[in-house]
């Protein structure tokens, strides 16, 4: 359940920023000891969620760890373009 909240978070971080959200597709792979939720949008798109020096994409990792942080599992999201 936790990482059905988790993605629902990502969801709404990437598409709050974007200028086409609908473009927005989210993956999730998960192992044993990891989620990887792997955003998937349009190329124009990218730097608006990655952010000078990565600060975007880095605090929205922050808050997918935890908020995915209640099991023992590692939380990463991957921006692809």
């Amino acid at each position: 359940m936790a990482s059905a909240d988790t993605e629902g978070l990502v969801r709404y971080l990437v598409t709050s920023l974007v200028d086409d959200p609908d473009s927005v597709v989210i993956a999730t792979t998960e192992t044993d000891n990891a989620i990887t939720f792997e955003v998937t949008l349009d190329s124009a798109d990218v730097g608006k969620v990655i952010g000078r020096q990565g600060r975007i994409i880095k605090a929205i990792r922050t808050l997918a760890r935890a908020a995915g942080g209640s099991d023992s599992r590692q939380v990463e999201v991957e921006v692809l373009g």
